[in-house]
């Protein structure tokens, strides 16, 4: 019987974590909104999302500690897979590790579904909507009965989580806590890098078509595009 080596077992490790870990990060986001926004009298609803809660995240933890013994890096694991080491510590922020669930995912299909372009929109419009999400929850927690607070309803969270992560910001509603302004920041740098990927793929698409309307074109004509057209000789 061959032993297997530290390599095949991360990587069986990490084919049979794909679909717990897909499930649990709704799964942990669903519980937090049921603790933040639950508002009745009684107890019981909120102390059983409060365990499911901190089950799941027990599993995010052993998953973390499996592929840090398994990888046999050390310390390095912590530093080369830092986004997974920052998740932990904060899992609000599990929608950004969709892209990795996604790619895993994909592995065992021999074609994807959609496009290299469509995957980029798709993964950020989905991390878009569930960062969103997790900050409106989070800063409202925060906000609520703050004094001075601006932020007095879960609707006006959400109102102020979709001004921030386009980066529109109209200023009427603002967090004046410290965690809430700082998950505002958090929201803010993720919606720029978010909005950067969305704009660069759509324009790299609309070049993409245009390129091939260009080239169509030219066939017709018996002539080459015109980023194909040989420059003139020089003079003389």
């Amino acid at each position: 019987m061959r032993v297997r080596n530290r390599p095949e077992r991360l990587r069986d490790w990490e084919r049979g974590a794909e679909l717990p870990m897909l499930v649990g990060s709704p799964l942990f986001l669903a519980c937090y909104a049921v603790c933040v926004l639950n508002q009745s009298s009684n107890p019981v609803v909120r102390d059983v999302a409060l365990s499911v809660l901190f089950t799941v995240w027990a599993l995010f933890a052993v998953d973390y500690g499996v592929r840090l013994v398994l990888s046999g890096q050390g310390a390095h694991f912590v530093t080369k897979h830092w986004l997974d080491t920052v998740v932990l510590l904060l899992p609000l922020l599990r929608p950004v590790r969709i892209v990795n669930t996604y790619v895993a995912l994909q592995r065992r299909r021999d074609q994807p579904r959609l496009s290299l372009y469509g995957r980029v929109m798709a993964y950020a419009g989905v991390t878009a909507a569930l960062l969103s999400f997790a900050a409106a929850l989070a800063v409202y927690q925060q906000e609520r009965g703050a004094p001075g607070a601006t932020i007095r309803t879960f609707g006006d969270s959400v109102w102020w989580a979709c001004s921030a992560i386009t980066t529109v910001g109209y200023g009427d509603v603002t967090p004046v806590t410290p965690l809430g302004r700082l998950f505002a920041v958090c929201l803010m740098i993720c919606g720029l890098a978010l909005l950067g990927a969305v704009t660069g793929s759509f324009s790299s698409w609309l070049i993409q078509v245009f390129g091939r309307e260009d080239r169509a074109t030219g066939a017709e004509r018996g002539s080459p595009p015109p980023d194909e057209v040989p420059p003139p000789p020089p003079a003389g």
